[in-house]
């Protein structure tokens, strides 16, 4: 079973592989926000709450994700690596797709 710091690590080493920032969130007074916020190019930013296979989220940060994504941010747990490799592979599907819808366009 993987540590939470080792996907941690991994997911932040694909997120500046792919030009983004994978930032540590601490917000003073506002207990249970998520752990980590991606910011990719072209400007998706995203708030993660890492846990590993066997982690769940505490009711103060469901309420903290439920809270955010009712301002419309896109928030996600993502549980073990395996749910970290389907994330990454996610944004560079969707960096893909806008990147030929740019090229499209031109």
């Amino acid at each position: 079973m993987q540590r939470e710091r080792d996907i941690e690590k991994w997911m932040r080493e694909k997120i500046e592989q792919l030009g983004g920032q994978f930032m540590k969130w601490v917000s003073p007074g506002n207990d249970g926000v998520p752990d980590r916020i991606a910011i990719l190019p072209g400007g998706d930013v995203y708030f993660i709450e890492l846990k590993t296979d066997q982690g769940h989220s505490t009711k103060i940060q469901e309420w903290q994700q439920q809270r955010l994504r009712r301002l419309g941010c896109n928030v996600r747990e993502v549980r073990g690596m395996t749910e970290a490799r389907q994330f990454i592979e996610e944004v560079v599907d969707r960096a893909i797709y806008t990147a030929q819808l740019s090229t499209e366009s031109d």
